[in-house]
């Protein structure tokens, strides 16, 4: 086993003992020192526990214990002593020590307790390690743009990072706005606290009010217990509120009541629940014009509102499709390990031409399928997709049509899939204009897409 153990104590009997132990019976690196300040002089090394005495010749062991936790606090120290004091335990484990343990040692108890240490101590590198790669990547570093209007939006990024102001991203499905949200939050005061996102869009209606603020036991059918929402798993933290313009008026005002006296009710419960978490929302649609038409409360949209911010499609952006079409090439030549050098003049060309309405999702997808369809160092014209070469935009929900020729019968089954399709295709993968547009309700929309195995993708 590689895992260090530093041994501090002045008593040589018991350092040799210590040493023993954990050397040649439990295979642990070891390392002794005789006085708390070569122990201190060697922190670089980075040991896994350390053994500490407390009665130490010049500096004794809670004086150390303060400098090795001003060093690194998450390093775990075990306190040795011979008084056996209570107070000097209380004080030690004050300071931050893992375990006390008097002398004379018991062999297995301290054997198990550097177990239970390191154990705790790997998993809370593991934990920092994972919080700064999620902060690594939701950088503004991380999100590829040499544009000036997404520069611009990058500026208004860093105005809403210390406080807690609502704010509403605006932006076509797949230009980034839920990364913009996730930027917001990992760089903000709120980093260490939940990131929780609802999908306003994809939830069914009659479920959603659940998800959103949770319900108690028995307060409708299939209730077998109280279930958290989002609104108090999100405690602390941020709720990302993706395609908000799609709640209906029932729910906009208990969103509306959250955001102003900061409490809800699950569904089914009378208990006021307190909350503290900030709001970030998301929306494809005009939601000023949406208030205009009556369909989102004016007082919810002022709320949502405070701070907006806007992100313009790719296609208004022309030169961050060359960057990112690059950066999707590394990307996935490491992920699927190929050795894909670039494009070919012609194709770039014509990925630089595309309007790509889908964003940089699209833009995304389609480098990824380039790179599984090629075998050559180089994507050329015949690696792209059909509409790409033709100048169709698409969506990433194939669609076939026509349907009818004057020989063909279509059976009513498939008209209904490639109705479906052909609704999705057109208004750009959003599902609730697709309802209406086709006249359906949301759920039958989701029913007929799993039944026929649609896949969404250009859904946020």
């Amino acid at each position: 086993m590689d895992k260090l153990i530093f041994i501090v104590d002045d008593e040589q009997a018991i350092s040799k003992l210590l040493s023993y132990w954990a050397k040649d019976k439990w295979k642990y690196q070891v390392e002794t020192f005789a006085n708390a300040e070569d122990a201190l002089k060697n922190l670089s090394k980075k040991p896994d526990v350390v053994l500490l005495d407390i009665m130490l010749p010049g500096m004794d062991g809670i004086e150390t214990l303060k400098r090795i936790k001003q060093f690194d606090e998450n390093i775990p120290v075990i306190m040795l002593s011979a008084q056996g004091s209570i107070e000097v335990a209380v004080e030690a484990l004050r300071y931050g020590a893992y375990d006390y343990f008097t002398k004379p040692i018991d062999q297995q108890k301290l054997e198990l307790a550097i177990k239970n240490s390191i154990k705790n101590f790997d998993l809370t590198r593991e934990l920092q390690n994972l919080k700064e790669n999620v902060k690594k990547e939701y950088s503004f570093d991380s999100i590829i743009s040499s544009d000036g209007k997404m520069q611009d939006v990058f500026k208004l990024v860093t105005k809403v990072l210390h406080n807690d102001i609502t704010v509403l991203i605006y932006g076509e499905s797949g230009t980034g706005k839920e990364l913009i949200a996730r930027a917001i939050h990992y760089n903000g005061q709120r980093k260490d606290k939940p990131f929780v996102v609802v999908n306003c869009a994809s939830i069914p209606r009659e479920l959603l009010e659940s998800e959103l603020f949770g319900h108690e036991k028995g307060s409708f059918t299939g209730a077998h217990a109280r279930k958290l929402g989002k609104f108090e798993i999100a405690k602390g933290g941020t709720i990302f509120l993706d395609e908000v313009g799609e709640l209906e008026m029932l729910l906009q005002a208990k969103l509306l009541r959250v955001i102003q006296q900061k409490e809800f009710e699950r569904v089914g419960g009378t208990e006021l629940i307190k909350t503290d978490v900030r709001i970030i929302s998301a929306t494809n649609r005009d939601l000023k014009k949406a208030v205009e038409n009556k369909e989102f409360r004016e007082d919810l949209y002022y709320r949502l509102n405070s701070f907006p911010i806007s992100i313009p499609p790719l296609r208004h952006r022309k030169s961050d499709i060359l960057i990112l079409s690059e950066h999707f090439i590394q990307k996935f030549s490491a992920k699927l390990q190929k050795n894909t050098k670039g494009f070919s003049k012609r194709a770039l060309k014509l990925i630089y031409e595309y309007n790509w309405p889908g964003n940089v999702r699209e833009i995304e997808n389609t480098i990824e399928r380039c790179l599984i369809i090629t075998d050559k160092d180089i994507i050329d014209v015949e690696d792209l997709p059909a509409h790409l070469r033709t100048g169709e935009s698409s969506t990433g929900i194939e669609y076939t049509g026509p349907l009818f020729s004057d020989e063909t019968v279509i059976p009513f089954e498939k008209l209904k899939e490639e109705a479906i399709r052909h609704a999705l295709n057109i208004t750009n993968g959003n599902i609730v204009e697709a309802a209406k547009r086709l006249q359906l309700g949301r759920a039958t929309i989701y029913r007929l897409m799993d039944k026929y195995k649609i896949e969404n993708r250009s859904t946020e």
